[in-house]
């Protein structure tokens, strides 16, 4: 059974996802030195980031099919540490961020991620698709000496040509034969074009240089006291915090795309791992990213070796490729990854936004607004904060009684309901001891008291029948509701 799964996670369909692996490489290459410039450190430590992540998780992880590398909503965690402290504090930083993540696995906490709404998860895959899309428009802007100037005449109208054409090939091809995927024929056919005809566009080569050598052993060069943790402490938190929501929660999306179930707690070590080893040889750390996961996916990339695949052939580009990559037009993965952001956008949210309860739709649209202008730990903490609210205060409405006078000289008092801190005043409410017979039952059948203020509410409904001369007896009072009154001292009977 074990070389059954081994063989699948690996071996099934390898033509496919070598390929899947090819093109997800392309378009990790100027994620990563962007990321790496927005960070403000070396672009190598970008590509050795990417390396070392997608390799290690793709191997170790518990994800087949996901990919991994130097990852935008990371790098905006760390551009004031490395403005103030410099880079070898980023690497020190990664380390402990990959070391806080492999605890979060350990302690077997991956399975927190199913606790989120999936409201909160349509937001998250629509702000994503955005970022992409407007992450793109920095691509169609050029540096002068006036300062960033958006593209005119004839480069302009060759990007967008280009791009149009890329888009084109991606969805146009599928049609006619789905042997090779899309994305990759579409970069290298516009590369070759591109290349042939001499066009005016700038290319890979022009964002930064990509040659360099094997990533070595370094240890971060930084004291080793309290003062260096106080300062990489609230970073390296930061970044597991972001890392981990946003690999867990592009794990969710891969395995609703491949209807299969992956092991959380697994990819959350392997993660971890890789973060460390990648501190310590000198790379910017990083987790999923759902862009490049959805061109592996939608090229066919569904085994560990499309991961490993890309991982290696980011060292490859390092090491040898570098002057045919760095000929590879922007275009054409601005192209891809425009394609990438609409295929990512759950535009199914928009149609049921007026179908589904209120609630839900303020959540949808509050997380990916928040996703946009903020980050994504802000806007997952925000929807789950307000999807709680909303199901408190919708469970605490739901609360009722029902009254029963057909005995006589008895009144009795049926609740149904979850008794929680929300519910407790709307309880309180629905009782009359000024207006009571001398004998109240209360029947608790249908009950289910939930916390401390639960035991609160009851304590204080008993006073109140005992201010009133009334007796209140308590039938079908469930065990586990007659121990918690008990503990508290309330009297039941």
């Amino acid at each position: 059974m074990k070389n059954n799964t081994f063989r699948e996670e690996w071996f099934s369909n390898i033509q496919k996802n070598v390929l899947a692996g090819l093109t997800s490489s392309f378009a990790l290459v100027p994620e990563c030195i962007a990321f790496a410039l927005l960070a403000q450190v070396n672009p190598l430590m970008g590509l050795y980031g990417a390396f070392i992540i997608c390799a290690m998780t793709a191997i170790f992880g518990g994800r087949p099919g996901m990919i991994s590398g130097a990852a935008g909503s990371m790098a905006v965690v760390i551009v004031a540490l490395v403005a103030r402290h410099g880079a070898q504090y980023l690497l020190a930083t990664v380390v402990l961020s990959g070391i806080l993540m492999a605890l979060f696995g350990l302690l077997r906490l991956g399975k927190l991620i199913r606790m989120v709404p999936h409201p909160v998860m349509l937001g998250f895959v629509n702000g994503l698709a955005i970022i992409i899309a407007m992450a793109q428009l920095a691509h169609f802007r050029r540096a002068t000496p006036q300062g960033e100037q958006w593209l005119q005449g004839t480069p302009l109208l060759v990007m967008c040509g280009l791009v149009a054409l890329t888009m084109a090939i991606v969805y146009v091809l599928p049609r006619f034969t789905k042997a090779v995927p899309p994305a990759l024929v579409a970069i290298l056919g516009v590369g070759l074009l591109s290349y042939a005809l001499h066009l005016p566009t700038r290319t890979l080569g022009d964002l930064a240089h990509m040659a360099g050598g094997l990533p070595a052993f370094h240890f971060p060069a930084v004291p080793l006291n309290v003062a260096t943790l106080h300062i990489i402490l609230p970073y390296a938190s930061l970044m597991a915090v972001v890392g981990l929501l946003e690999t867990l929660l592009t794990f969710n999306l891969t395995d609703e795309i491949t209807e299969t179930r992956g092991k959380p707690n697994r990819e959350c070590i392997a993660l971890g791992a890789a973060n460390v080893v990648c501190g310590l040889f000198g790379g910017m750390g990083g987790c999923a990213m759902i862009g490049q996961t959805m061109i592996n996916l939608s090229s066919g990339g569904r085994s560990r070796l499309s991961g490993a695949t890309s991982g290696i052939m980011i060292l490859l580009f390092i090491l040898f490729l570098s002057p045919l990559i760095a000929q590879i037009p922007l275009a054409a993965l601005v192209g891809v990854m425009f394609v990438v952001a609409h295929e990512t956008f759950a535009w199914g949210s928009l149609r049921v936004l007026g179908k589904v309860p209120r609630q839900d739709a303020l959540v949808i649209v509050a997380v990916t607004v928040i996703t946009v202008f903020t980050d994504l730990a802000t806007a997952v903490l925000c929807g789950i904060v307000i999807a709680a609210l909303t199901f408190a205060w919708q469970h605490a409405l739901d609360v009722r009684a029902d009254i029963d006078d057909s005995e006589a000289g008895v009144r009795t008092y049926r609740p149904h309901g979850t008794l929680f801190f929300a519910s407790t005043a709307h309880f309180l409410d629905l009782f009359m001891p000024s207006t009571d017979p001398k004998r109240v039952v209360f029947d608790c059948l249908h009950l289910h008291m939930a916390d401390h203020s639960a035991i609160a509410a009851m304590e204080s409904l008993y006073e109140r029948y005992e201010k009133a001369g009334i007796h209140l007896q308590v039938v079908h009072l469930s065990k586990r509701n007659h121990l918690l009154l008990q503990r508290a001292g309330v009297d039941v009977g």
